[in-house]
């Protein structure tokens, strides 16, 4: 190469430019620079950049792990995220139940999926997950959807997300400043989640990678909000003291190759699949969780809607589920009936019990 320049070689690195001079930083690595500050690259300089990326084996969990580190960066994972009725802290029992009462289980339906805290404890089988919002939806492609992705681009765009500073007048700042998050983050939020969709449609980054980077700006978005863990409403008069950081995000890449992700309505879906367990994790009462969390809803699906009311929440008429209305009953009974699968095991929380304690039932 004759001459070289900065697009020359983030490309036949395949890294980001904050990337390649964050490692010229942290490596100490001496290039020659002109009276205005401007790099002289050469041949030299890109193999020794070369030597401390370990291009050929950077895929290697040891090497993820020590650029994770490298960069500062701190990793997230399926549990760390608050949602209302997750079942994580009961996934090794549901696992043991199903292990010492059902025989031949290969396929496991989690027809209320949620977060997917369930459905992970199950992730050496066939997986069939759904839920009604989309945003569930996505991380749940993100955890189980099986396509190839970069754990190195992942990192790279994560830690290139965390140097933003902004304050555009986005969509975010224009209707949520100062409400769950400050006007600040609310400008980093929308200009990350416009980058995702631009680099999606501009071919960037595959569909896994794309879900994986919504799920960690909304699990980042999540851990800050100014809320008790929904956003139902949020705290008047507080200083936003958290800042917006999004973690890293790298689901296992052994999971079964046909595994299956949805996004519609469960009573329609179940006529359609079959399984050989389908566990039912339904809504337990009048609260639709699409209001529970319209936000996260909204910045997964981008469609940039107008919003109203204290709460800034979007027209949600289409994410109501039957399961929190009076037409509970009939839509649980006309589920039960077209299962196509060996076992059903039902989790269900009593909460007229006891007064306000809650108990859990399996069935």
């Amino acid at each position: 190469m004759a001459s070289i320049n900065v697009a020359d070689i983030i490309k036949e690195l395949d890294i980001s430019k904050s990337y390649l001079y964050k490692l010229i930083d942290k490596e100490n690595i001496l290039i020659p620079r002109s009276d205005t500050g401007r790099y002289f690259w050469d041949e030299n300089t890109v193999e020794a950049i070369k030597k401390i990326l370990y291009t050929d084996s950077l895929e290697d969990k040891n090497d993820i792990d020590s650029l994770i580190y490298k960069l500062g960066l701190k990793q997230s994972f399926i549990n760390n995220r608050r949602y209302l009725g997750n079942k994580y802290s009961l996934s090794d029992f549901i696992r043991k139940t199903v292990d010492e009462n059902c025989k031949g289980v290969n396929i496991v339906i989690d027809i209320f999926s949620g977060t997917g805290a369930v459905a992970n404890t199950f992730k050496d089988k066939m997986l069939i997950t759904n839920d009604l919002l989309y945003s569930n939806y996505i991380s749940n492609y993100a955890w189980f959807g099986y396509k190839k992705y970069s754990s190195k681009k992942i990192i790279e765009l994560i830690y290139d997300y965390n140097q933003i500073k902004t304050k555009e007048n986005n969509y975010m700042r224009e209707n949520f400043a100062n409400t769950f998050f400050s006007a600040d983050d609310c400008s980093k939020i929308g200009y990350i989640r416009e980058d995702i969709e631009a680099k999606y449609k501009n071919k960037e980054i595959n569909f896994k990678e794309y879900a994986i980077l919504i799920t960690s700006l909304l699990y980042a978005m999540d851990k800050i909000a100014n809320t008790v863990g929904h956003y139902d409403a949020y705290r008047k008069n507080v200083d936003f003291e958290k800042k917006l950081v999004l973690n890293v995000l790298l689901p296992e890449k052994n999971i079964n190759s046909n595994n299956i992700c949805y996004n519609i309505d469960a009573n329609k879906l179940i006529k359609s699949i079959k399984g050989d367990l389908l566990y039912l994790d339904p809504p337990y009462n009048s609260r639709q969780y699409c209001d529970a969390y319209h936000l996260l809803e909204n910045v997964a699906r981008w469609e940039k809607p107008e919003v109203y009311g204290v709460a800034r929440k979007m027209d949600r008429t289409s994410l109501k589920s039957d399961y929190c209305m009076i037409t509970a009953t009939k839509a649980f009974e006309e589920l039960i009936e077209r299962a196509d699968t060996k076992y059903i095991l039902l989790s269900y929380n009593n909460m007229s019990d006891n007064k306000n304690f809650d108990k859990e039932y399996f069935y």
